[in-house]
């Protein structure tokens, strides 16, 4: 029998062999860095030891690899590496924020009568808004703030809404639709004043901005490795150890890993690649974020001159500059999409990209059903290139302007016509 040494496996990589679109949808997933899969292919191949086997050399050596992940991931929100948890990734990390502090901080105050009041905002992710609603069956009270017309979800919102049972909140720092920028940092001293916890979920934010935990107030912090040029099914979550010591039930059971609140056989090459994106995040973000940002304003600032009635959605300023979220008038959203298959994006958040309702998170902000359904969200990497914005501009543009050269309504807008004031007849 051959040794498995030598045994060569062999891929099908005829599709990859196609051309392939140029990618915008990194808001979604990013391409794996380079840099990062040479750190992860060692704990595949050679290194493949358990970090829970303590009395040999391979299990040693996958607790390092753990560990050292550890200190990255810390170093780049500021924390201590016994801060850090290790996930599957941020929707797991949201549920064991939300869920295990709801659980642990349970409580029932005279004149109340649910377990306890949690706060966070309509336009959050799917994996905050689903815990919190199950978290609604169990007894729990929940306020979804309604966000304004730009997207930011202000500490005044917050205080508003908080009540003597009130044991959580939960907002996140940048939205991953529309990039905008929540007062994280003042929503989290509003509420270690009031001595409640206060989550964020930090996918779109974590390792493209600068986060320091302790300046800007954090309790949990949630994110994944695959939103910051890492591997997928790896993330983690920040818990906080002092002033105050967040204590957190566990949501499933097992070996005890990570201290109690995360049992399971941990992913070591993923958790090693995911701590090589943490370094190399911390030391490339701000050089990528201005060149980036430059990006961003060109697509804006071009698509809007070339094409009329289109609509950048979210707070112009208080953005993350990777992201940005247009409307065009008087197009389909899926025709659109169709027009630029060339170009891969989206039309709202990846986990909900299968329906066919227009994005909740715009309709939450008081955009349309019609712009809500002709929006893109255009999302950039490290690996953006000046060429592919001026492609993008010229190809988005080339599509919007087809589709409108068949929009009878876009042909009464040019005539002059409120569309918003016709009476439509239904049969």
């Amino acid at each position: 029998m051959e040794s498995p040494n030598f045994i060569h496996l062999q891929y099908n990589l005829s599709n990859m062999n196609k051309p392939r679109p140029l990618y915008l949808d990194n808001a979604a997933t990013t391409r794996c860095d380079p840099r990062v899969v040479e750190v992860m292919l060692p704990y595949l191949t050679e290194a493949y030891g358990n970090s829970g086997s303590r009395n040999h050399a391979f299990g040693w050596e996958a607790e390092e690899a753990v560990e050292k992940a550890r200190e990255q991931a810390a170093a780049l929100i500021c924390a201590n590496a016994k801060e850090i948890i290790f996930t599957s990734g941020a929707t797991e990390s949201n549920n064991l924020a939300i869920k295990g502090a709801a659980h642990m901080y349970a409580k029932n105050p005279e004149g109340q009568t649910g377990r306890g009041h949690i706060i966070t905002a309509l336009h959050e992710h799917k994996a905050v808004l689903d815990p919190c609603k199950r978290l609604q069956k169990e007894g729990f009270d929940v306020t979804y703030l309604q966000p304004p017309a730009d997207g930011v979800i202000t500490v005044d919102m917050v205080a508003k809404e908080i009540r003597p049972d009130t044991i959580l909140v939960s907002i996140m720092w940048a939205n991953n639709e529309i990039g905008t920028i929540n007062e994280v940092p003042a929503i989290g001293k509003l509420c270690h004043d009031k001595e409640i916890i206060f989550h964020s979920d930090g996918t779109q934010w974590v390792g493209k901005m600068p986060t320091d935990v302790e300046r800007d107030n954090i309790d949990l912090l949630s994110w994944s490795g695959h939103k910051m040029y890492g591997p997928k099914g790896v993330g983690a979550l920040y818990v906080r150890r002092r002033k105050p010591r967040v204590r957190l039930e566990a949501i499933f059971d097992g070996g005890g890993q990570e201290r109690g609140m995360r049992s399971g056989t941990l992913n070591i090459s993923g958790i090693a690649g995911f701590g090589k994106a943490c370094e190399l995040c911390q030391h490339e973000m701000q050089a990528e974020g201005e060149r980036l940002l430059k990006f961003r304003n060109r697509l804006e600032t071009e698509l809007a001159k070339a094409i009329e009635v289109t609509q950048v959605n979210g707070n112009a300023s208080k953005r993350v500059p990777n992201i940005t979220n247009i409307s065009f008038g008087f197009v389909e959203g899926e025709s659109l999409l169709m027009g630029i298959k060339d170009i891969a994006c989206s039309s709202g958040s990846a986990c909900t990209s299968a329906s066919l309702e227009p994005s909740y998170v715009l309709k939450s902000l008081g955009v349309g059903d019609e712009l809500a359904h002709s929006s893109l969200r255009l999302s950039m990497s490290r690996w953006t290139t000046e060429k592919e914005i001026d492609y993008t501009i010229a190809s988005i543009t080339k599509a919007v302007l087809h589709l409108r050269k068949m929009s009878p309504l876009y042909d009464l807008f040019k005539e002059g016509v409120d569309i918003s004031k016709i009476q439509w007849q239904t049969h």
